[in-house]
């Protein structure tokens, strides 16, 4: 059964704590716990994960492209935090993987600081979901099926 990589970038681990009037009160477990029923409705398992530093995100993109290739990932979720703003590494690294991504975001970055109006991700992204809070996790998932 294929996979899809649900991929938290830097501070996502502080979700349910952290702005809550932001990014809501729900936990990563939280979102894995809603994401996971959605995921098997399509004939997949799911694989989440989190972290603080960008070279992993980078080698996560790399595996990501290796297993979508082999035929064991159906693609990512991507929501790179911070890096969204400022990593041309994770830019390059889903274009350079070839891995289809569609990028998620809690809060409507839009409407925040304008340093967060743009985002190195979303023109190598399939896709693009803000604002829609944990919600946003589901449909980008089901965005990955639509092909």
């Amino acid at each position: 059964m294929p996979a899809v990589l649900v991929l938290n970038g830097p501070n996502l681990n502080l979700l349910g704590t952290r702005e809550p009037e932001v990014y809501g009160s729900q936990t990563l477990a939280d979102i894995q716990a809603r994401c996971e029923p959605v995921a098997a409705a399509l004939g997949w398992t799911l694989e989440m994960r989190q972290t603080n530093h960008e070279g992993v995100l980078v080698d996560w993109l790399h595996e990501a492209g290796a297993r979508v290739r082999a035929g064991s990932v159906v693609g990512v979720v991507l929501n790179p935090g911070a890096y969204t703003h400022t990593s041309v590494a994770i830019r390059d690294a889903i274009d350079g993987a070839q891995v289809p991504v569609i990028e998620v975001h809690l809060s409507n970055v839009h409407a925040r600081e304008s340093f967060r109006h743009h985002s190195y991700v979303s023109p190598v992204a399939r896709g693009v979901i803000v604002g829609l809070g944990a919600r946003g996790y589901e449909l980008a998932i089901q965005a990955l099926a639509l092909d």
